[in-house]
């Protein structure tokens, strides 16, 4: 037995080896050419302007710890026993005292606990101190101003001893930058501080935040705050790396909270907006549904600033009474008071300032009202097995269109086969949220969903959709299975107004990411952008303003293309998808084009295999390259395998 079953292995791997040795042949040589005819002449749809965007939540540390720009992690004190990291005193010296929780002293009714720093005995040269780690790392750079606050109080003595905030490189022990907060009043009050390091600073993350005391004496201490500089100069704003990175996929609108973030596992700890405004210490933060704390920081007015910096559209969710965990509120009188709560936050983000929210927002710093076309009404209610989203839906629908008739209201019941009962029946929504994670395979498989859609119900918005390979940032595989669904989503944008990947971003640290894959991976220091985030600002940035007729003949079942054009500027956007691992000839004829410029800019991702990638410490291994190739009215192009290709052919 054991000799036959050695010989059936040995003609396995020898007949494996050969079909190997065929593959590679294959791949190496093009397919049979294919033809794709382009019409110029005949428009088939208008392409939505508004037709990639990006989705963001809560999740994989993508506001604390990853775009919000805070520095210090836990920074109203909150870590519980078994935090080894966050808040742990470093006595120098002969330095001695002891750090507690006072939950009777607080700052504001949100934040009502403070930690209590009794200092029996500390000098300029032993100071008694605690330490916060930061987000995995505390990122420093040479010759940058840092800017802090603290709400801080003290007795008799710790009003005479005064804090320091001191930025300090974790091997060295070295000072990098400091402050000194001084003469603190017997009352709560907020000290703002700068600090500003040297210009030998090599850039890292291995450093650490310290708070210290030099004198003995009382001090009482809550939210401090540590901003590096913000997208902008914004106060309470963003990372400039992450930023600058979604700038560059063009995104025309941004839908938020987004997700299970909106909802919560529970109805108290859904995203509660009018928590969310204000001065910080009137935010006291809530539980996510990705299990960790979120300080609200990341607020509705920074969302709409957020939308401001990048000049998108806010594509605005509210809670409409479902939770996680099944919670639900019952529709009529019991929904009310949410319904109330979403009009108000719908006022926040509009009206003007004689209105009571837009005067809060003007108050909260921005007094002109915002833009607002879409808002989504819940969050995949198709979840919820009460069945009340019909009911529920409706009753915010007629709410919000009897006060604003104009704006476009998004259901969440997806337009799939919905075996859960919640489809909305008793109204007409605006529009429907398509979600899909799928692997690549799936997505070549479904290229043409739309093709053939009816086009006499609602609009659609894919909301949330991504090829689900790689970890913690999608491969070469996925891009293509990504760029194949946005071939479908280009030829029917007519139909699809709006589509967002989802998620966003992610914290690629240890304990950093709750879900695979996600399209830009950072750790506190750096950031980089996947094969599919390359897909996608590729596509975003070259797609016109209509959809040509196009028709593709034997490319077989790994070939997939859009073709639009923007009318005004002449040039003819033709996206080429191969993959298979066998290169592709493909056969252009623009027909009806009486003026083609004799070379075209060409935009070309691709790889080796599916399963490259790009990681913290290999950025830009994936990258799009740039090139210049001959065309006219007909000619062939030769598409590598596993690769992506956007043609921009000047033609009238």
């Amino acid at each position: 037995m054991m000799r036959t079953l050695k010989c059936v292995v040995v003609a396995g791997i020898v007949a494996w080896m050969g079909g190997m040795a065929l593959q590679a042949q294959q791949a190496s040589q093009p397919q049979a050419v294919a033809a794709l005819t382009i019409d110029t002449g005949k428009v088939v749809a208008k392409v939505s302007p508004t037709l990639y965007g990006l989705m963001t939540e809560e999740i994989n540390y993508s506001y604390d710890g990853g775009l919000y720009g805070e520095l210090v992690q836990d920074r109203t004190f909150q870590s519980n026993r078994n935090d080894t990291e966050n808040w742990v005193p470093v006595p120098q010296g002969t330095a001695r005292g002891m750090v507690a929780r006072d939950m009777g002293t607080g700052p504001s009714a949100a934040i009502p606990a403070s930690l209590k720093m009794t200092v029996t005995q500390a000098d300029a040269a032993n100071a008694y101190g605690l330490r916060n780690r930061g987000w995995w790392g505390v990122p420093l750079r040479a010759n940058t101003t840092y800017t802090g606050s603290v709400y801080a109080k003290g007795d008799a003595a710790g009003m005479t001893a005064g804090l320091k905030v001191s930025l300090i490189a974790n091997q060295t022990g070295k000072v990098l930058a400091s402050a000194k907060v001084a003469g603190l009043s017997a009352d709560w009050k907020q000290y703002s501080f700068t600090m500003k390091t040297g210009t030998d600073v090599a850039a890292s993350a291995d450093n650490q935040i310290v708070v210290s005391v030099e004198h003995p004496g009382t001090v009482w201490l809550q939210l401090l705050s540590v901003f590096p500089p913000t997208y902008k100069n914004r106060a309470n704003g963003n990372r400039v790396d992450l930023m600058e990175i979604m700038a560059a996929m063009h995104p025309q609108f941004l839908r938020f909270p987004g997700g299970n973030y909106l909802e919560g596992d529970h109805i108290n700890e859904r995203f509660d907006w009018k928590k969310t405004i204000g001065p910080l210490v009137d935010r006291a933060g809530h539980r996510s549904p990705w299990r960790y704390q979120s300080s609200d920081g990341m607020g509705l007015l920074e969302f709409l600033y957020w939308c401001e910096d990048l000049k998108m559209q806010p594509v605005l969710a509210v809670y409409a009474g479902y939770s996680l965990m099944q919670e639900h509120v019952n529709p009529g009188a019991d929904l009310e008071p949410y319904v109330q709560d979403a009009l108000d936050e719908i006022e926040y983000v509009t009206g003007d300032v004689s209105t009571k929210w837009g005067a809060e927002r003007a108050k909260d710093g921005h007094p002109a009202a915002f833009a607002l076309t879409y808002v989504e009404i819940g969050n995949e209610d198709w979840f919820d097995r009460s069945k009340s989203y019909d009911g529920r839906y409706t009753q915010f629908y007629k709410a919000i269109k009897a006060k604003y008739p104009k704006l476009q209201l998004i259901s969440t019941a997806d337009s799939q086969q919905n075996e859960r009962g919640n489809e909305v029946k008793s109204v007409t929504p605006d529009m429907i949220d398509d979600h899909y994670y799928r692997r690549a395979e799936e997505f070549f498989k479904d290229a043409k969903h739309y093709d053939k859609a009816d086009r006499k119900g609602p609009k659609i918005f894919v909301g949330e959709w991504a090829t689900r390979e790689g970890t913690p940032t999608p491969n070469m595989g996925a891009a293509l299975g990504d760029a194949a669904w946005m071939t479908g989503m280009e030829r029917n944008s007519d139909l699809i107004i709006l589509s967002s990947y989802a998620p966003l971003l992610t914290n690629v640290n240890p304990q950093g990411m709750q879900w695979q894959s996600d399209l830009v991976g950072y750790d506190a220091n750096s950031s980089y952008g996947s094969p599919s985030y390359y897909a996608q600002a590729m596509f975003a940035s070259h797609i016109g303003t209509e959809v040509l007729g196009s028709d593709l003949q034997g490319a077989g079942d790994r070939m997939f293309y859009s073709v639009t054009r923007d009318a005004a500027k002449g040039v003819v956007y033709v996206k080429l998808v191969n993959a298979s691992s066998a290169a592709q000839a493909v056969k252009i004829s623009l027909a009806g084009a009486h003026d083609v410029k004799g070379t075209a800019k060409m935009i070309s991702l691709g790889a080796a295999t599916t399963a490259a990638s790009n990681s913290i410490s290999d950025p830009r291994r994936v990258v799009p390259v740039e090139s210049t190739v001959k065309v006219g009215k007909e000619f062939t192009r030769t598409v590598p395998g596993y690769s992506i290709e956007v043609l921009e052919v000047a033609a009238q």
